[in-house]
């Protein structure tokens, strides 16, 4: 069985506000009661059930609302300095700048997938097998990752994620997002 975990280090950001942060907490930790329960109930129903298909089917959503709301958190930094980390000298940073022309190339198309309408979540995700990175609309939690790939950074576009502190402008929660990832975290899981 799985468990919260806690991200309430995060807590205390000028950025973020608190009620949101911890709305968020909230609805990541029905996430991991709803994947807990969900193996809990796929054990003993029985297999071939119209039940059993639709457990099967809403395993998926409920395991990458887990998943991604742990890659979102887990890549942010409280005091928004973190950000500050990346340099030339990073290994992430070289690979951005190999894969998409320049840092700033990437940044750009990063930020306009998350200036999309709809809800989801953008990735910046990496492909082992053709050893490159690309940015990656996810809709909907199970729609949308590419097989194989590994997200390496994660920015939440639903609008749980801003609407508390930002309204409906996207824009100026996407320039916060920026200033508060955490590079060191995103390296880590490019370079595992």
């Amino acid at each position: 069985m799985f468990t919260v975990k806690n991200y309430e280090y995060l807590l205390g950001m000028r950025t973020l506000s608190d009620t949101l942060l911890k709305n968020h907490f909230k609805l990541y930790e029905g996430y991991v009661a709803n994947i807990n329960k969900l193996i809990e109930q796929l054990g003993v129903a029985t297999v071939g059930t119209p039940q059993y298909a639709e457990m099967r089917r809403r395993f998926g959503w409920e395991w990458n609302g887990m998943r991604l709301h742990e890659f979102y958190f887990g890549n942010l930094a409280k005091d928004g300095k973190s950000s500050t980390w990346l340099s030339d000298s990073q290994v992430i940073n070289k690979k951005i700048a190999k894969d998409f022309g320049s840092y700033d190339a990437w940044e750009k198309d990063f930020r306009a997938a998350g200036a999309m309408r709809g809800i989801g979540w953008v990735a910046l995700a990496y492909d082992a097998e053709t050893d490159k990175l690309m940015n990656v609309w996810i809709n909907e939690h199970d729609v949308g990752h590419l097989a194989g790939s590994r997200v390496i950074l994660v920015m939440d576009m639903f609008e749980h994620a801003f609407i508390t502190d930002f309204g409906l402008n996207r824009g100026e929660y996407i320039d916060v997002f920026f200033r508060h990832i955490d590079w060191k975290e995103a390296e880590n899981r490019f370079v595992k």
